[in-house]
């Protein structure tokens, strides 16, 4: 019995070929890491030779460097979304959380790729670049609660950083946990930190 001719695959346009590149380098650096990733990994996942990843990305880092620009990108842009949405400070709190909370559990791999070779608390990084960033948008908001219950103005930057931290690590405990709900996560969040914050003294000491 003759066989049926099989059916040649459709060669990929380049730009078919960077993205699907692109896909799988996402996919090993949330799995491996970016040091536990190989370029002859990638270029095995996508069943091409070395020499392609080389044409695309001139190699495993300037790949990783994309993947991390496309997260920084997203992350920034929901989290910039949800401050630029009017309302009440603490409302505007509670939707910059949840932003966060979403991004999370919507990109998962990028969010552990972020988190992963950018850890807290380096001082240098995409993920920390990232909560510097937000933080200095938090600012104008703390500034002005702090004018209106006279307190000094000045220390809004130094909130703002703690504010976002306190996010940023409620929102990498909850990746492993997904308990509660996105929600009620975010309403904890800010009932913490609103309440905290309404209760500010003036001029605060250390009790020995």
């Amino acid at each position: 019995m003759a066989r049926e001719p099989k059916t040649p695959r459709r060669r990929m346009t380049s730009t078919e070929r960077r993205e699907q590149l692109i896909g799988i380098g996402r996919a090993l650096f949330a799995e491996r890491g970016v040091d536990g990733t190989t370029v002859e990994e990638i270029a095995a996942r996508a069943e091409v030779s070395k020499p392609v990843v080389y044409e695309h990305f001139g190699g495993k880092e300037g790949l990783y460097a994309v993947v991390v620009d496309r997260e920084t990108v997203r992350l920034l842009d929901a989290i910039q979304e949800s401050l630029a949405s009017g309302g009440s400070s603490r409302a505007t709190l509670e939707r910059a959380a949840l932003a966060l909370l979403d991004y999370i559990e919507d990109h998962t791999d990028g969010f552990r790729i972020l988190v992963r070779d950018a850890p807290l608390g380096t001082g240098a990084g995409s993920y920390s670049s990232i909560l510097s960033d937000i933080a200095s948008q938090v600012e104008h908001l703390l500034a002005e609660a702090f004018a209106h219950n006279k307190l000094d103005p000045r220390t809004a930057p130094m909130y703002a950083q703690m504010l976002v931290g306190m996010i940023a690590f409620t929102g990498q405990w909850w990746l492993d946990a997904h308990k509660p709900r996105k929600p009620e996560v975010a309403a904890h969040l800010v009932n913490l930190a609103w309440n905290g914050l309404h209760n500010l003294e003036a001029k605060p000491r250390r009790r020995d």
